[in-house]
């Protein structure tokens, strides 16, 4: 025995893989002509597992080329197996064989740190797990190793490998890298499927792995969405031919009647970040997709995964991205105008994105139990805070306008016509309004009632502050001058839709404290005048 030991060196197969790099050659062409003469291992796989069609150029790359045997040299460990077994060793070599392929097994499965750099690094991994070689040593030595032995070692070789790919996995941040990853897992869970061993906890791993790509997209979505709103200009598109028309309603499901009446050049209501954002929509339903693709799901698991992504993307992604938008220091009122034209756009543009997401995966959105789309609550709430900001931006407006207001509250006479601060207040409110002639009327006249309550109060303020301790006739009069202003203004009818005096009514208040501070002025004053007199007579 110790000459034999010394004589013979056995050289055990390389660790696991070494027919895997052939496997996915993908410069193998598929070929149908090999049968099951490779070796029992290759011969169960033809006869037994059934090939989905999807996979058949991986599998048949596997016949087209060389077999284990022509790969690796068996012979030594034939030879020592046949000396063993004459020398009545047998379950001494045995043993030692078993022995050397564990010790090995725990060295090719600690991954290389930067394993999770490169597809490659996955690659090379992987040649090292697959159980090609211990497939052949089971069915042609009848006995050094048996079934419980290989599975034993599969189930050592499978947590570790599960473990190193959750962990490096975790450290990836390109969703391109993720999805080639995802296609070799598949790829080597279905070839060792067809060994015979058990891969599901591979599946299992993909499922998890499907909530990190979400996430990785999620982030590659959002700096897409900004940069299309950081690039876009807020202005409706112009068009000046038939042709750039058709190129834009190409990109995105708008359709006006009156608008294909009106000859060239003309504008489409929304900017261009309402196209570049539906077809950004699309392109993440297409990358998420791509992921499911080879899972084995069912086309309404994929459809319902799909839609729950998009969900995603629409209420937290597209969301903060319009709120970072909105909120931004440059945007004024114009921009957040057309902002809610394009949300009101977008909102309209849903029912279509519900249908391609059904046409590519050939599940009906009215299926029972399907997942909706959030996209109309999304780009409401998107519009609501757009209103908001407009709502607040022209308060603002009105309060620098108002800052400029410089009553002498002592004048002894007041002028003719209204204070100039208020001149140009009143002409910034009509310009301002007249740009909200494509917004939803609702959405129009609220800002302008809001605009006119907000400039009535500002002014019975500067009224009634504690600092004026007198005011004249003359300030009265001119304060009055300016309500009138303001009167005028709401009868004009800056934004149409109002019925009667309704917007009139904002500034009653204000006009009602200003009648009776002048009524009370000219009481005093005729007072004051009697008491004189009175006082005048008795002296």
């Amino acid at each position: 025995g110790m000459f034999l030991s010394r004589a013979v060196t056995i050289t055990p197969p390389p660790p696991w893989g070494t027919l895997f790099t052939m496997l996915t050659s993908a410069n193998c062409s598929p070929t149908p002509r090999h049968t099951g003469t490779r070796g029992p291992g290759v011969g169960r796989l033809l006869s037994s597992v059934p090939v989905p069609p999807h996979l058949y150029k991986s599998f048949f790359s596997l016949f087209q080329v060389p077999g284990a045997q022509e790969l690796v040299d068996f012979s030594p460990v034939y030879r020592c197996l046949h000396i063993y077994t004459v020398l009545g060793s047998r379950e001494q070599f045995e043993n030692y064989y078993r022995n050397q392929r564990r010790k090995q097994a725990r060295l090719v499965l600690q991954p290389h740190s930067n394993m999770h750099e490169t597809l490659e690094g996955y690659r090379r991994y992987f040649n090292q797990i697959v159980f090609v070689v211990e497939d052949h040593i089971l069915h042609t030595t009848q006995g050094l190793v048996n079934r419980a032995y290989v599975e034993e070692l599969w189930e050592l070789a499978l947590s570790k490998t599960i473990a190193a790919l959750r962990t490096h996995s975790s450290y990836c941040t390109d969703p391109d890298l993720v999805l080639d990853l995802k296609n070799l897992i598949v790829l080597l869970a279905d070839t060792l499927q067809g060994f015979g061993f058990p891969v599901s906890q591979l599946f299992d791993m993909m499922f998890e792995m499907r909530e990190q790509y979400g996430e990785i997209l999620l982030k590659k979505w959002n700096l897409a969405f900004r940069q299309v709103l950081d690039q876009d200009n807020f202005s409706p598109i112009p068009v000046a031919t038939e042709e750039e028309y058709r190129q834009f309603t190409s990109q995105f499901p708008f359709q006006d009647p009156e608008l294909d009446k009106l000859p060239f050049p003309k504008k489409l209501p929304f900017s261009e970040f309402v196209p570049q954002i539906y077809s950004q929509l699309k392109e993440f339903v297409y990358a998420c997709l791509k992921y499911y693709e080879d899972l084995h799901l069912s086309s309404t698991e994929i459809d319902d995964v799909i839609r729950k992504s998009t969900n995603l993307l629409l209420t937290r992604t597209l969301s903060n991205c319009l709120q970072y938008a909105m909120k931004k220091k440059n945007v004024g009122l114009a921009e957040l105008v057309q902002v809610i034209i394009n949300t009101t756009q977008l909102e309209a543009s849903c029912v279509y994105l519900e249908e391609f997401i059904s046409n590519i995966t050939n599940v009906p959105p009215d299926t029972a139990n399907a997942t909706k789309l959030y996209g109309t609550s999304t780009f409401k709430d998107a519009r609501h805070a757009a209103e908001e900001e407009i709502y607040t931006n022209l308060n603002a407006k009105i309060d620098q306008f108002l800052q400029l207001a410089d009553y002498d509250w002592t004048a002894a006479q007041g002028g003719g016509a209204p204070s100039d601060y208020l001149s140009d207040l009143i002409a910034f409110l009509c310009s301002t309004f007249s740009v909200f002639t494509h917004l939803p009327g609702k959405v129009a006249q609220t800002a302008c009632m809001s605009a006119c309550k907000h400039l009535s109060t500002s002014l019975l303020q500067l009224l009634l502050e504690t600092d004026v301790r007198q005011v004249s006739m003359g300030a009265l009069q001119q304060f009055n001058t300016d309500v009138k202003e303001c009167e005028r203004f709401a009868r004009a009818g800056p934004v149409p839709g109002f019925q009667g005096d309704t917007l009139l009514l904002a500034f009653s208040d204000l006009r009602q404290v200003s009648l009776c501070l002048s009524l009370l002025y000219h009481s005093l004053s005729f007072l004051l005048a009697s008491l004189l007199l009175h006082l005048s007579l008795y002296i």
